[in-house]
């Protein structure tokens, strides 16, 4: 069939920013109660997750830095729980591949997937933290804060759960799925405000990014100001985040999925599908057909959240390592997100595929939106029918016409970034 001539858009969102985020922490840390606590000689174990955070390397670097000019001995540990096929090798590949490495952060990187219970909460849900860290003399938790792909409530990604399911590793992540959505965001905060009384956590560095990954805020603050701090800065969160134009299409187009732009590689807030069994879809954004093109590569085989897809490309298909997909999708109890959608060949089958089965819409109608990934939404191509629905948005900029272009084996040419 014949697909519209698309018209490339650029979407103004707001851009809050802290211009030297390195140089901010380490003028936060110098001047908190860090100093007073650490002691020549004293092991600083600091969290190292799996998300693309934008300036996470240089905002470890700062931290190990300080904690180096203490005379603390910093060692980053893994904390990102059922990742990377959940063993040792997976996510110690995963960490090289974010930049977390002893060459690029100037100290130990120590990945061990072994934990100690360092408490219990009231229905005997076990507190379990890195080995490595729970023996530390002090422990720092980093992570940004933001919504989660499954988790509702106050609380959600962000400082809580980098202790329980990052430091938890995926036993710990494992046992929290089971509670479902609705309740899992306070089983998080129970179970960091318990490990964070009863392990050495010293601090933690809390992230909010703006819809361009930048920092846009950044929190140093003390282990019993975590759940208030995470809660806080969800909002802000909220109020930063990317989103698409329109409320409702026909078809939405995504070049790549993959882990660094959500933990289900397609951001359910973005494209207003949960697939859990039980929960209610979103009202909003509404979109028939969601066809994707690729696997990130950074992803290392990982497409836990493909089931979130109506239509994927053969290459995508062949990218999929099952065995990491399916351990991080059984571990997170929502087995929807991993079932493989309709396989429709090249790139150009496979959207002119979901194009044709959209029932009851003349081809010239068709609401369409094409985008590189769910976490980067800047720029965005829509159909005509699509723009005629954002109506005067002022801020929506139209930039150029673009075509659909495939080369000879049918693989689409992704639209020049402006």
């Amino acid at each position: 069939m014949k697909l519209p001539k698309m018209t490339l858009c650029r979407q103004h969102f707001l851009r809050d920013i802290v211009t030297a985020p390195a140089e901010t922490l380490t003028s936060l840390m110098r001047s908190s109660w860090i100093p007073e606590r650490v002691r020549p000689g004293q092991t600083v174990a600091v969290t190292g997750g799996s998300r693309g955070i934008g300036a996470i390397v240089e905002l470890m670097q700062a931290i190990v830095s300080v904690l180096q000019e203490l005379g603390a001995r910093p060692f980053v540990v893994n904390a990102m729980g059922s990742h990377g096929g959940a063993t040792t090798e997976g996510q110690r590949e995963l960490m090289a591949s974010l930049g977390m490495t002893e060459e690029m952060l100037g100290c130990p990187v120590t990945v061990d997937m072994e934990i100690l219970q360092v408490g219990e909460l009231a229905d005997g849900f076990p507190v379990l933290c890195d080995r490595n860290a729970a023996q530390a003399d002090h422990i720092i938790v980093i992570n940004r804060i933001k919504t989660h792909t499954a988790v509702t409530g106050p609380i959600q990604s962000g400082l809580c759960k980098m202790c329980t399911v990052g430091l938890g590793k995926v036993e710990q992540a494992s046992r929290l799925h089971r509670y479902g959505p609705s309740r899992m965001g306070a089983i998080i905060r129970e179970a960091a405000s318990t490990l964070t009384r009863r392990a050495p956590v010293l601090a933690g560095v809390g992230i909010v990014e703006n819809a361009y990954g930048e920092v846009a805020k950044l929190d140093l603050v003390r282990p019993e100001e975590f759940p208030a701090t995470d809660a806080r800065l969800l909002q802000e969160a909220f109020r930063l985040t990317a989103k698409l134009p329109l409320s409702e299409l026909d078809l939405l187009v995504v070049e790549e999925m993959g882990k660094r732009y959500s933990g289900t590689g397609l951001d359910p807030h973005v494209i207003g599908r949960w697939r859990i069994w039980g929960e209610p879809e979103p009202d909003s954004p509404r979109i028939q057909r969601v066809a994707v093109l690729a696997l990130d590569p950074s992803s290392h085989g990982n497409a836990q959240g493909v089931g979130l897809a109506d239509m994927i490309t053969e290459r995508l298909f062949r990218s999929i390592d099952l065995q990491k997909t399916y351990k991080n999708t059984l571990t997170s109890t929502y087995v929807q997100r991993g079932m493989i959608p309709i396989i429709g060949g090249s790139d150009r089958e496979t959207i002119e595929n979901a194009a044709y089965s959209i029932p009851l819409v003349r081809e010239d109608q068709l609401k369409i939106a094409w985008i590189r990934n769910t976490n980067q939404l800047e720029q965005i191509a829509l159909s005509p029918a699509a723009l005629a629905q954002c109506g005067s948005e002022p801020a929506l900029e139209k930039l150029r016409d673009v075509e659909w272009e495939f080369d000879g084996q049918g693989l689409l040419k992704p639209w020049r970034k402006e």
